[in-house]
């Protein structure tokens, strides 16, 4: 068992979609239980990174991950955010807006307020005081696989943006979307070339430019 400090709220946030060719990024914030307890809650020795849990077992985590938390929310970063200002900014907006979604952030059991200190996942930290979160902040380089916070919010993000995706492929049928996610596959390429640009792929990638005649940044890698 792990005792937090009874003034220190600790948030987890990590993103996912960033290296996708179609969709919102899409992020995930939680705020990490003052007690964690490995022997009461043995299904938390099986959050890690998103991207090595299958499907199916995020599925399963997901709403076990949203009752244990002290709060959970998703913020998200449009096609048309991420085109315009780029997908490393939009990233650390949908951060900021997951952040800015926690419900009974600030607050402790006696009513007393609290710190907050976010981990972020990778090298870079969002401007949070841009968007009005006062806090204190570590960026973590692969944190997803060593931070229970930011593991458990990867997952939230990412069932949340599948589940989306899943959404969109009825929308705009015939690529795939529920299958790849709007990740680079070989499927999605060979869909684009045969069906065009949509509305949801990102026009400031350059698989997508490159059909556009124009332009793009490389795909970035998650």
């Amino acid at each position: 068992m792990r005792v937090g400090h009874p003034k220190v709220s600790v948030v987890g946030v990590d993103e996912v979609g960033r290296g996708c060719l179609a969709g919102p990024v899409v992020a995930g914030a939680l705020l990490l239980p003052a007690v964690v307890d490995y022997d009461s809650e043995p299904w938390l020795r099986e959050v890690t990174d998103s991207k090595f849990v299958k499907p199916e077992t995020r599925e399963r985590l997901a709403p076990l991950i949203e009752k244990w938390a002290g709060a959970c929310a998703v913020g998200v970063a449009s096609v048309e955010e991420i085109d315009a200002i780029n997908i490393f900014e939009a990233s650390h907006l949908a951060m900021c807006r997951a952040i800015l979604g926690l419900k009974g952030l600030g607050g402790t059991p006696d009513g007393a307020s609290a710190s907050l200190h976010v981990l972020v996942d990778g090298k870079f930290k969002p401007k949070f005081e841009v968007h009005g979160i006062v806090c204190s902040s570590d960026a973590i380089i692969q944190g997803d696989r060593q931070c229970l916070s930011i593991a458990a919010a990867s997952i939230i993000a990412k069932v949340w943006r599948d589940r989306l995706m899943v959404q969109l492929d009825a929308e705009y049928p015939g690529y795939g979307f529920a299958v790849h996610k709007g990740y680079s596959t070989p499927e999605h390429s060979a869909c684009l070339k045969k069906q065009g640009v949509c509305a949801i792929h990102r026009r400031t990638f350059a698989p997508v430019a490159s059909l556009l005649g124009k332009s793009g940044c490389s795909v970035i890698p998650e």
